[in-house]
């Protein structure tokens, strides 16, 4: 058994996993959490406009990597693997964030490509699903891209088939199209028109014909759920592997985006960080699926609360070698 510590920070949040991984005798590893946490610092505040990151969004990272080191190190984690996705991806002073991370964790981080992205948040998606329900298609929707990535799990190891990153995702579809709040019918046209054409090269590259079952990770695939089964609280053990329908995801997107601020705020399963940029998600997690369920035999979204955070910790699940 290995304890290890896998870092993922986003465009919108930063999250930490403590987990202990063990290997079985049929090459499988199974996962058990030891601590998981998320926080928001909107990394990515900006970037699409200015193309750096902000030095304040860095302050708030700075404070939250803090924290997960002096938890990390409380709970004997014995290896440590932190990526950085879309927006360290665009930065042009990228490099002042990762002095910062090398600074306060005693490791490099990594900026991974979309396709590492896709592929690590298929792995930590399908680990709990039948592998007869596969092939599978998982999207990631995070707050500057959003991933695409098709492919099988035979209950030891994922093969995936295809793979894109595209770069829209909550925070930047709100940044460049839905500047009101609430926003306008016709701002909500402009950023389906948006959502839909960059997700059109997504739908192009990878072969969405081929997926048995459609598999939805990140925050707003699974705040979208909290709000269809409506939840009096966010429960992620209720949100764990629940099916949206196209009229569930249709009515979410329309609830939140029809009502202010306050409103959304006062919705018991809404994080706070989530408030302003959750509209801009609902629409892609929308835009998806009216023409994936369109083209495809697939009819309902599988939530899955195990992501690219998970395929982080099982990526380093390799014990290291002899000195």
């Amino acid at each position: 058994m290995t304890r290890v510590a896998a870092i993922d920070c986003g465009t919108n949040s930063i999250r930490l996993l403590v987990a202990d991984l063990t290997h079985r005798d049929d090459g499988s590893v199974w996962l058990r959490d030891v601590h998981r946490e998320m926080r928001i610092v909107r990394l990515g505040q900006g970037v699409d406009a200015t193309g750096m990151l902000a030095p304040e969004a860095i302050g708030r990272t700075r404070v939250a990597l803090t924290d997960y080191v002096a938890i990390m190190r409380r709970k004997g984690a014995e290896r440590v693997r932190m990526v950085a996705t879309s927006a360290t991806r665009d930065a042009g002073n990228r490099d002042d964030f990762f002095a910062m991370t090398r600074e306060v964790l005693g490791v490099e981080a990594e900026v991974i490509t979309g396709d590492e992205e896709a592929r690590l948040s298929f792995i930590g998606a399908v680990g709990d699903l039948p592998p007869d329900d596969g092939p599978f298609l998982v999207t990631d929707i995070g707050g500057g891209s959003t991933e695409f990535v098709v492919g099988t799990w035979d209950g030891v190891k994922a093969t995936i088939q295809a793979a894109k990153s595209v770069d829209i995702g909550c925070v930047r579809l709100t940044e460049r199209a839905l500047p009101d709040d609430p926003p306008s019918e016709e701002q909500i046209a402009k950023a389906r028109k948006v959502a839909d054409d960059v997700l059109a090269e997504a739908f192009d590259a990878v072969p969405v014909a081929q997926a048995r079952t459609w598999v939805g990770v990140a925050g707003t695939v699974t705040t979208l759920s909290a709000l269809v089964l409506n939840l009096p609280a966010y429960d992620s053990d209720e949100i764990h592997l629940s099916r949206l329908t196209a009229a569930g995801i249709r009515d979410a997107a329309r609830r939140l985006l029809t009502v202010g601020h306050e409103e959304r705020a006062a919705m018991p399963v809404l994080h706070p960080g989530r408030v302003d940029v959750i509209g801009g998600g609902a629409l892609i997690v929308q835009s998806i699926a009216e023409r994936l369920f369109s083209e495809t035999g697939i009819t309902e979204l599988l939530a899955s609360e195990h992501d690219i955070l998970d395929g982080i910790a099982l990526s380093i699940s390799e014990p290291p070698d002899p000195e």
